[in-house]
Parts: C-alpha cells; structure tokens; sequence
C-alpha cells in the first residue's frame, strides 16, 4: 500500500523492484502480492492509486517468475479486478483505460516459460465481440495528447466563468442588485462548485507538470471568485436583517399611545374666583327684576 498511496509524487522505481525481489524470494510470495494488488485496486476511485497499482503491476510482470505471471492473467484477476475498472463509474481517464486494455491484449499473446494465457486470451476476445477498441502500438501517446487538449478546453471554460462571475459581482452590491444577475450569479457559483471538485480530482491523477500548474492557478482563481460570492450573500442576508429591524422599530412608533394624564383632567372643577362669582350673582339678579 505504501507503495501505491495516492501521496506519492511519482512511482518509487526503487521500492518496486524490491517489492519484485520479495515476491521472488518465497513460495508464497506471487499468491500473497496477486491478492495484495487485487485489494488495492478493488473498488477504488483514487485514479492516483490506480495508475501507481497499474505500474506496480507492469514491473512485476517483467521481472517476476511465471509462478506470479500464471496468477496475474487468470480470468479471476483480469475480469474480476482489471476489467471492472473500465466501467464509467470509475472515471477513469482514457490514457488509464487504454494502459489496461494494453495490457490484456499484450498479456493474451503469451509469456516466455509456459504461461497458460487461455483466460486472459478469452477475456480479450470477448471484450473484441463487444466491441471495445484497442489501441493500435504506438497510440497512447496520442490518446494522452488528446485528453490533455481537451483539459485545456474545460479550463478555458473555467476561466470564462471566473471572469464572468467576477464582473457581475463588481456590477452589482448587496440591496440594488439586478435580478437577472443574480440569477446568473446563483448559476455559475453552482457550476463552479462542480468545476472546483473536478480540478480537484484532476489534480491527484494528473502528470503532465505544465498541466498540473494551470490546475493550481485556475482553482486558485475559482476559489476566489466563489469566496467573493459567498461575502456578497452574507452582505445580503445581513442588510435584509438591518432592514427587517428598522421596520419593527418604525412600526411600533406609529402605533396610537394611550393618552397622557395632562391632556385631559377629569377631576371636579375647581370652585371659580370671588370676582367671577360676583358677576353670576349681578347676572342672576338682573334676570329676577325682568321677570317681575
């Protein structure tokens, strides 16, 4: 496992051909590696650990015994473990499949020593009937070429992206945006969560070093146009909360008050002034004389 974890840079030529040596050494050596690498690679969607696994496997088919050799190309091994690595859930990059196809035909052509390919040479056939293409000598260095020039499209496209989603978040600012931008705005952040899961991924499997530091700079620009969007929805859902607040407050404010106690005495009059009461009194008399 040590040898074909993910962490590693590049295959460790070194340790696998000591790995070679320790399979050669005992009589249980091939059965106990056959079983090792069928674990490794069983059910594993790290594209890294498969391509090291792969060349761990090419360089013990070159320099151990027919004793390993004989366990390697039984249908066991190629069917069950090899060939269950090309179904697309494995995703695995075509420079990959086509380094396992490779290897089933070439395996199926026979070894030196008496290996019996039958399985191996059925399993090839049967995956011919079914029309699955092998590539002729020489053309996985064009698949290879071919895969990396459509990276460079999906990164392209990336990059668009970022570009787009970076002018529309300078266009517009939390509490005057544009509906159709938002929209837009909520469309490419989704495809770049996608996008930056794919790089990622691309990023544990690729080789090519040129490739590899476009990955970085374009994941670089991705995560921050993604960081910068996520501030403007923060900014967003922070003024709709201010704003929210000044409402509440603005319409407790309008709300009628209960009255207040100096506007309106219903206390007992006071009695009226001497003078006041004086002019009642002259009044009421006058009133008397008229009626006599």
């Amino acid at each position: 496992e040590k040898a074909t974890f993910a962490g590693a840079q590049t295959e460790d030529w070194g340790q696998f051909m000591h790995i070679c040596d320790v399979i050669n050494a005992t009589q249980d050596g091939p059965k106990d590696a056959v079983k090792a690498l069928k674990k490794r690679i069983s059910k594993n969607y790290n594209h890294k650990e498969i391509q090291l696994a792969l060349s761990l496997i090419d360089m013990c088919m070159q320099n151990c015994g027919p004793s390993f050799q004989a366990l390697i190309v039984k249908k066991e091994f190629i069917k069950d473990s090899l060939v269950k690595l090309l179904n697309p859930r494995y995703t695995l990059p075509l420079d990959v499949q086509h380094r396992i196809l490779n290897f089933i035909k070439t395996w199926s052509q026979g070894f030196p020593g008496g290996v019996d390919v039958s399985e191996v040479k059925e399993v090839y056939l049967d995956l011919l009937k079914k029309g699955v293409q092998f590539l002729p000598p020489g053309a996985e260095a064009e698949a290879a070429r071919q895969e990396i020039g459509k990276l460079h499209s999906e990164l392209d496209m990336v990059k668009m992206n970022v570009r787009v989603m970076s002018a529309v978040l300078m266009e517009n600012s939390p509490g005057s945006e544009n509906s159709d931008d938002l929209e837009l705005l909520q469309k490419l952040y989704k495809t770049g969560r996608e996008m930056q899961e794919r790089i990622m991924d691309l990023l544990v499997v690729v080789e090519n070093e040129d490739v590899t530091i476009e990955l970085i700079q374009v994941n670089e620009d991705l995560n921050n146009a993604i960081l910068g969007y996520e501030r403007f929805t923060r900014n967003q859902q922070r003024l709709l909360e201010q704003n929210k607040s000044q409402n509440g407050a603005t319409n407790t404010s309008r709300e009628p008050s209960a009255p207040s106690p100096d506007l309106l005495d219903l206390s007992p009059s006071p009695l009226m002034p001497s003078a006041t009461q004086g002019y009642f009194n002259n009044m009421n008399a006058q009133l008397s004389d008229l009626s006599k």
